[in-house]
């Protein structure tokens, strides 16, 4: 899985848990760990935001805009 990361280009993989929540446990417990020690897994987050940790802007409030209008 490492080097499909690496060398395929792969954005990410699902993991499906044989049993809930102890698999879940162990996954969190004993694989994310290895994956930051090789730099593979991010260890904190640079954003506040899901909308920041995916690199996208934050859209325009259509509430909000201001408009120039002229006045008579």
């Amino acid at each position: 899985m490492e080097q499909w990361l690496t060398e395929e280009g792969s954005d990410g993989f699902n993991v499906m848990f044989p049993y809930l929540p102890e698999g879940l446990n162990d996954f969190v417990d004993k694989v994310v760990p290895e994956l930051q020690r090789r730099g593979i897994f991010r260890q904190e987050y640079e954003g506040k935001t899901l909308r920041e940790n995916l690199g996208l802007t934050r859209p325009a409030n259509r509430f909000f805009q201001t408009t120039t209008a002229s006045v008579s």
